[in-house]
């Protein structure tokens, strides 16, 4: 291709091959590299049993730590295994914790795991926990595990258990009375037996959703 020069020359260089390389590797964008394992791991096992099983079912997640020796050293997962007698759920299990296992990995923000697992829906129906809760499928509640555990290092806020839910829990109590409290209706949102009418106004003592706002 031919270029029409409409000005007078007064210097000149000569381009390299290799300056179009390096302009190309200045404009590539650098990947987090992903997580190193330390040849020990601490972490948690968590265990599910299902009424639509005889067998139960144990998570374990283990964590690595980061910064260690820092103040701002902390956990964060690392790897997920899941395991079980129940070999119906084999193959789909595995794909999971290889899935989760490498976005652990990834680093970066992992919590969205937590509302995309607990959003899962068996068509054939789900379960009620003990206590009543209702529990939309296993794989929902593989992700209250996770989310559980991440409460514990940290990662998440507590939803369940902060000061102004406790509140109403003890308000609900006095004023309702443990019985009241047991025949509580299904909540809309988390799917718990513990809406209560309490102040004019339907609230769910399990994650706090209010019609009142």
């Amino acid at each position: 291709m031919s270029i029409k020069i409409e000005k007078k020359i007064v210097s000149y260089a000569v381009k390299k091959p290799e300056d179009d390389t390096q302009q190309e590797v200045s404009n590539v964008t650098a990947i987090a590299p992903l997580l190193e394992r330390d040849d020990i791991l601490e972490g948690n096992t968590y265990k599910i049993k299902t009424p639509n099983s005889d067998h139960a079912m144990y998570i374990t997640i283990n964590d690595v730590v980061m910064n260690a020796g820092t103040p701002d050293e902390h956990r964060r997962p690392f790897e997920i295994f899941i395991n079980s007698k129940n070999m119906e759920h084999f193959m789909w299990i595995v794909a999971l914790t290889r899935i989760t296992s490498a976005i652990f990995r990834k680093g970066g923000d992992i919590t969205f795991l937590v509302e995309e697992l607990k959003a899962v829906f068996d068509p054939r129906g789900g379960y009620y926990k003990r206590g009543g809760r209702y529990m939309p499928s296993l794989i929902a509640e593989i992700g209250e595990v996770i989310q559980q555990h991440l409460v514990s290092i940290g990662m998440m806020e507590g939803q369940l258990n902060n000061a102004e839910l406790q509140a109403k829990r003890k308000e609900a109590e006095a004023t309702l009375g443990s019985d009241a409290i047991a025949k509580g209706s299904q909540c809309d949102k988390c799917g718990a037996m513990a809406v209560v009418r309490l102040d004019n106004c339907n609230c769910c003592l399990e994650c706090g959703d209010s019609k009142c706002g």
